[in-house]
């Protein structure tokens, strides 16, 4: 793929960092962090220890947060709703696909990447002996609509649309304009028709208004921004805004999950002054029409 302007490589720096949060998490394997994301992570560890003082929570709460609410909702599709295949687009290092495959070994699993890291990736499962047939690691480009890597294309490909999906996208949403994720949404929508049953998962950064530390949170935001080449927004006022966004694209039901609820009684910690993120489960049924038409 040439270099032009919907090439957005710069952003995928922040997965090493995210990579070798998972890590010491106890939830990846060592050989999918780099030693740029264990950089990364001793230099914040003074950062992240002063916005857990100040403001009660910080960037590695907030993607262990996030990470945990995707997979329970995935496993809940796996073992409740039958799906049998996964896309994971912008997978960067995230491990779901390694742990799920060995929890899950009928799980199909594809994780797309821009090429670079989708490169990568792939060199790294096969380091693992992961790379099969049911887990791929292939290209995909989400602001393209007419090429080998769009979306569509990669889901028309790839899929068995006589199966359910689960699409994941997690820490992409963000670093694109709202009006630009909204074309990705209701394109995704418009692809997902096709199969039986259909879930997308995902996070969001909402507009954080009434949070205690609100200016200190945008600024930090804006600084992510400017270090990862981006424009990081802020999405969504309300729970109630997000879902008619979502069924405006096309999707049947929206659930928002806030990990400060969600998450009380797990391992994980609840963070002071409220979570910064929320989780999105957005599913698509089919209509009666299409649903008479492949019975």
């Amino acid at each position: 793929m040439s270099q032009d302007s919907n090439d957005t490589s710069s952003i995928s720096f922040t997965a090493h960092y995210t990579g070798y949060v998972w890590y010491k998490q106890g939830w990846s394997d060592i050989r999918l962090t780099t030693r740029q994301g264990a950089r990364y992570f001793q230099a914040l560890r003074p950062v992240e220890w002063l916005a857990r003082t100040i403001v009660g929570t910080d960037i590695k709460s907030t993607l262990l947060q996030r990470h945990a609410l995707i997979d329970r909702e995935l496993v809940r599709n796996i073992e409740a709703h039958r799906h049998t295949q996964v896309l994971e687009i912008a997978a960067g290092l995230s491990p779901r696909g390694f742990s799920f495959r060995q929890r899950y070994p009928q799980l199909g699993y594809t994780e797309a990447d821009l090429p670079a890291m989708a490169q990568r990736k792939r060199q790294l499962l096969s380091t693992m002996q992961a790379d099969t047939p049911l887990h791929r690691t292939l290209t995909c480009n989400i602001l393209n609509t007419d090429s080998a890597d769009s979306l569509e294309n990669l889901l028309m490909r790839e899929f068995d649309h006589s199966q359910p999906i689960t699409v994941i996208t997690e820490g992409l949403v963000n670093y694109f304009p709202r009006p630009v994720m909204n074309t990705f949404w209701t394109r995704l929508a418009n692809a997902l028709r096709d199969f039986p049953e259909a879930c997308y998962l995902t996070d969001v950064y909402p507009e954080v208004q009434q949070h205690r530390f609100a200016r200190l949170i945008q600024k930090a935001n804006r600084l992510l921004g400017w270090v990862t080449r981006s424009n990081f927004s802020l999405h969504f006022r309300d729970h109630h805004e997000a879902e008619q966004q979502f069924l405006a694209c096309g999707f049947s039901q929206l659930q928002v999950f806030d990990p400060n609820q969600e998450l009380a009684a797990s391992h994980l910690p609840v963070v002071r002054g409220g979570a910064v993120v929320r989780v999105i489960r957005a599913d698509l049924h089919p209509s009666p029409t299409t649903a008479s038409t492949t019975a």
